[in-house]
This record gives structure tokens, sequence and C-alpha cells, in this order.
């Protein structure tokens, strides 16, 4: 259904880019298109109602798995038990 909608929905924006090109009065063309679109999105309630709901419940779940992160444990290098990086040597890598 959106690959339909989307073929229509640049069909309908083709030919009315060559309308406003060919007519007399392009002004009156584009507030008719402009209240046609309206018309449209009225009559489809769940175009203009936003995001499902499941999407928004999505987006509160991660806001709030957001704020009940701490900030992250600093891991000092340099504690007992930790090797140090080493930097390449000058040879070939092992491997």
């Amino acid at each position: 259904m959106g690959g339909l909608l989307v073929t229509v929905t640049g069909m309908w924006a083709y030919a009315l880019t060559h309308l406003i090109v060919l007519a007399d009065r392009p002004a009156e063309l584009l507030a008719g298109a402009a209240v046609a679109a309206a018309v449209l999105l009225a009559g489809r309630p769940g175009l203009a109602a936003g995001p499902p709901a499941r999407a928004a419940r999505h987006g509160a779940g991660l806001r709030e798995r957001a704020r009940r992160r701490g900030v992250p444990r600093q891991v000092d290098p340099d504690a007992a038990g930790r090797p140090r990086p080493r930097a390449p040597g000058p040879g070939p890598a092992a491997g």
C-alpha cells in the first residue's frame, strides 16, 4: 500500500508541476491543489494523527531507560591487575 501511495503522489506532483507551467493563473491552481490536499488529509485521520501508539510507547520506554542509566563507571587503567597497553614494536605483528 505504501508503494502505491508514493507512486500516486509522485504522479500527482508531476502532473501538477506541468499544469502550473502551462496555466494562465498558477496562483489559483496552487491554491486549489492546496485545498484538495487538505480535504484529502482531513478525510484520512490516520495520516494526520501522528505516530501510532506503539511507536509512542517505544519512544517513551527508550527515554525512561536512558534516564535510569547513570554515568558509566570510570575504569582506572593503572589499577592493580590491569596490564598496560603496549605500543607496537618495530618488527611485524605476530599472527
